[in-house]
């Protein structure tokens, strides 16, 4: 008998994506209002995307199943 098949998160896959080394691409947070007292350098960096931490790449993993 077949195993059951897993769902992805929808909420994961809308917030996630995969590098081509298969890490996983994250945006950084603190980027969605209140914006004026931050820097202009602060929001420059805040710009580019991070990578999941080792620490929560298992469960980030498990919310995405066949990617």
């Amino acid at each position: 008998m077949a195993g059951y098949k897993l769902k992805t998160k929808k909420s994961a896959q809308k917030r996630f994506r995969f590098s081509k080394n298969n890490k996983i691409k994250r945006s950084t947070a603190n980027r969605a209002h209140i914006l004026t007292k931050k820097s202009g350098k602060r929001k420059r960096h805040l710009r580019k995307a991070a990578y999941v931490d080792v620490t929560n790449l298992k469960a980030a993993r498990l919310l995405m199943p066949y990617k």
